[in-house]
């Protein structure tokens, strides 16, 4: 076991004897090459996979125009100095040529420093976001001299080299495992829906006869079922707001509840609430403009929402409803319905949903199949956040694995 000694950094802690410690400044130098004019470049993004080239026709918030972005150049990293408290990734190694916004900086390593090693280095500091003493401002940002002036260990170039090589192999054999088991969650996310679709469109007997339904999304139906039009089976609410209701937004993944039972951040706030409704335990909310995402669901709350959400009562089994509208989004039948000026979106409001045809099942049978389908679900979550705790795991697994190499603590050998 080599000897050790005190690195005077505090994210760092002890780095091998035979290491140096020196200022950013000192193994780094920014660069920044501006394109007064774009000429077809690859525009690349810097993102929690690498800096990778973006896909113009994926849509998504674009800049009018790439005239002045800088030029950049494979080998050198790439930062985000700002935002610094929000940006999930704040370090990149570019391997491509092209182009990206002038707001970042771009870095390239001096004397033959590996910049494959610090690469390692910064996403390890990024990981904790070590750096955030330094972005005192409100957007959180922080200048390359205030960067020049952090110590960063200096291991031998030979042994930068063979840590950085063997990350790259750990780190892509860790991705590969990574990768199955997201295939299995989107797998099991896609068996749901597909269950919820067939049952709520098909029933639960395989034997039983069937008609056309008229509905082009559905086509074939039980004959039993009858085919209604949404005014005459749905009541569109507005209740009175209370003094103390608190704001109920709806999730794409279904859940309605107050915005204080998950997250406060990342939502606009209204100054004035113009329009707002009461909504109770238990009522059945649609997402005005994300309900074609699956923003569908049962409030577990008594709050406020603006009305851009629909609350509606029915004398059919809600969580019957619920999933066959859940269905239509997960078919894209919304998307084909859309009028929305928004990417990916429509206009999900009352006088839509109640032109719609619904398949209405006896009411017994619509709880048969809530209940088979809340069952199903039920399981399947189960299993999904099995996996996710596996992803977890390995994450965090990952992340002490470069901890613990570009910090000296285990150590690779060099030939």
């Amino acid at each position: 076991m080599r000897e050790m000694k005190d690195s005077g950094i505090a994210w760092v802690g002890s780095v091998p004897n035979n290491w140096r410690v020196m200022a950013n400044k000192y193994l780094m130098r920014k660069i920044k090459v501006v394109k007064p004019a774009y000429e077809d470049e690859d525009i690349l993004s810097l993102t929690v996979n690498g800096v990778i080239v973006r896909d113009l026709e994926a849509g998504g918030k674009m800049p009018t125009s790439f005239d002045g972005y800088q030029t950049l150049y494979p080998g050198n990293l790439l930062m985000c100095l700002f935002d610094y408290d929000v940006t999930p990734r704040c370090i990149g190694l570019i391997k491509n040529n092209g182009v990206t916004s002038p707001a970042y900086s771009q870095f390239v390593m001096k004397d033959g420093n590996i910049p494959d090693y610090y690469y390692y280095y910064y996403l390890m500091v990024d990981h904790t976001k070590a750096l955030l003493h330094l972005a005192k401002n409100l957007r959180h940002s922080f200048t390359e001299e205030q960067l020049g002036m952090i110590a960063a260990p200096v291991p031998p170039i030979k042994e930068q080299q063979a840590i950085a090589s063997y990350l790259d192999r750990r780190c892509e054999e860790i991705g590969a495992v990574t990768v199955d088991i997201q295939a299995q969650i989107d797998a099991l996310e896609q068996y749901k829906r597909s269950v919820i679709t067939e049952t709520v469109t098909k029933g639960m007997n395989p034997d039983t006869e069937m008609k056309d339904s008229g509905i082009q999304w559905i086509g074939q139906m039980p004959a039993h079922w009858n085919c209604i039009r949404g005014k005459y089976i749905l009541r569109y609410m507005q209740k009175p707001v209370k003094e103390d209701d608190g704001v109920i937004t709806c999730f794409r993944d279904g859940e309605v509840t107050l915005r204080s039972n998950r997250r406060e951040d990342g939502f606009t706030m209204s100054d004035k609430e113009i329009g707002y409704q009461g909504i109770d335990v238990g009522d059945l909310v649609v997402h005005g403009m994300d309900g074609f995402a699956g923003a569908i669901g049962i409030s577990d709350s008594r709050g406020k929402a603006s009305p851009v959400l629909n609350v509606l009562g029915t004398d059919q089994n809600k969580r019957y409803i619920m999933y066959y509208l859940r269905s239509m989004a997960y078919s894209d039948v919304f998307l084909a319905l859309a009028t929305g000026i928004r990417v990916r979106s429509c206009d999900l409001r009352w006088n839509k949903l109640a032109e719609l045809m619904y398949p209405v099942p006896p009411i017994e049978e619509q709880e048969k199949i809530v209940e088979h389908i809340d069952s199903v679900i039920k399981k399947t979550d189960e299993v999904i956040a099995d996996k996710k705790e596996q992803l977890e795991t390995i994450e965090e697994y990952k992340k002490s694995l470069i901890y613990e190499y570009v910090t000296g603590k285990k150590e690779v050998p060099v030939a």
